[in-house]
């Protein structure tokens, strides 16, 4: 087996984060997607950075991706929380076992159609998730896009919300629920983008602005192998078992986006002089502390979840990693603010977007509340996917 190739994609990397913070700027003032982040992307192969390598990819494994979504987010968090999805995508296709997948009842092709899928991430095409909904924010079992079979294989009907690289994804991975069934069966589906497919532009947030997260509105028929995995309704057991890409995989973004706040913090501190002052240096002292102590914890979820992904202990990681990157990048985001004073909070400045870019964190699935609420059940020696009075999904 090939090596992951840990230079190249650190050369890469390297290469890259520059280039996008330089950019970001520009991008988040416009609301724009960052289209020459995404061509640098492409150029270095990283869109197949989840691919086996067998299928033109790099093989890399959740902590590989962890530290390559930190890295790239150090320069424009929009940029790698648009990858985070992509790499979703690509990731949880790769790494979910092909025996947990048969035992859940694919049929014989969904590996050809899998490998299909990730054949085109390595050649540079971008995937875009379109889970969360108006009203039912990402709760998979309040699903109210549907599908129902149709003779060429399946319609599907709904719209959805948040959906970062709107209009500019080759493919959308859309969750939808079984229009014929009582039950909330939910299941994935690849939708190609085109006929069918509509972009309403409605994204005007407050942080995270580049990302392009607009509404997208379906109403498509897909052809059988559209269904990922081959298998209807496995979409909330899927989530049980294997949250990483729903809830850590944010993390890494938010780890670097507080990364980010201490170096631009650090610099702007140099320019002003202000680092001669006890309270500031203490400031930064503890947020130093802080994103070390947020690293640790997030990287070492990732390589649990390389090593034994779906173990219960690898899975409590996960949140423990989602709710310290989130509330992290806030609390570090804003000390590191107030150390540089009121010049740092206008428009353009870039600890301003950075710490808009990081009140995001706490609020992406599973939200800082959520992730303490499950830690809490566990806590206290509870199962926290089953004993809350509401579906975690």
């Amino acid at each position: 087996m090939t090596a992951y190739p840990v230079s190249v994609v650190s050369e890469a990397v390297g290469e890259l984060v520059p280039r996008f913070a330089e950019r970001a700027a520009a991008h988040d003032d416009a609301g724009t997607f960052p289209a020459e982040d995404f061509a640098d992307l492409r150029g270095w192969g990283l869109l197949g950075l989840m691919v086996p390598v067998e299928h033109g990819g790099f093989g890399a494994t959740f902590a590989d991706y962890a530290a390559v979504a930190a890295g790239i987010a150090t320069g424009a968090g929009s940029t790698a929380l648009i990858f985070n999805m992509h790499a979703s995508v690509t990731g949880a296709l790769a790494h979910t076992p092909d025996d947990l997948i048969r035992q859940m009842g694919a049929p014989g092709g969904f590996v050809d159609a899998r490998d299909r899928v990730l054949r085109r991430a390595a050649a540079g095409a971008l995937y875009s998730v379109a889970m969360s909904e108006r009203g039912a924010g990402s709760r998979l079992s309040r699903t109210t896009t549907g599908f129902r079979r149709s003779d060429g294989g399946y319609r599907i009907t709904g719209s959805k919300a948040f959906v970062s690289g709107a209009g500019h994804a080759d493919a959308y991975l859309v969750t939808a629920r079984d229009e014929a069934a009582e039950e909330p069966l939910v299941s994935y589906f690849l939708v190609p983008a085109g006929e069918g497919v509509r972009v309403e532009p409605t994204w005007d947030s407050m942080g995270m602005r580049a990302t392009g997260s607009h509404d997208v509105h379906f109403d498509v028929e897909v052809e059988p192998t559209a269904l990922l995995g081959g298998v209807e309704g496995i979409t909330l057991a899927l989530a049980q078992v294997m949250p990483q890409w729903l809830v850590a995989s944010y993390a890494a973004v938010y780890l670097g986006v507080a990364r980010s706040a201490l170096l631009a913090g650090a610099e702007h501190l140099h320019e002003r002089g202000l680092g001669k002052l006890p309270q500031v240096r203490s400031r930064m002292g503890r947020a130093d502390a802080a994103v070390a102590a947020a690293e640790a914890v997030v990287l070492d979820a990732a390589r649990r979840v390389a090593e034994r992904p779906g173990d219960r202990e690898t899975n409590r990681w996960v949140f423990r990693a989602k709710l310290v990157a989130g509330d992290t990048a806030a609390a570090v985001s804003s000390s590191v603010l107030e150390a540089a004073g009121a010049s740092a909070t206008r428009r353009g400045h870039p600890l301003e977007r950075i710490y808009r870019d990081a009140r995001c964190g706490a609020l992406q699935p599973a939200t800082s509340d959520v992730c303490a609420d499950w830690l809490g059940v566990a806590a206290l020696g509870g199962d926290p996917d089953r004993d809350s009075e509401t579906p975690r999904w």
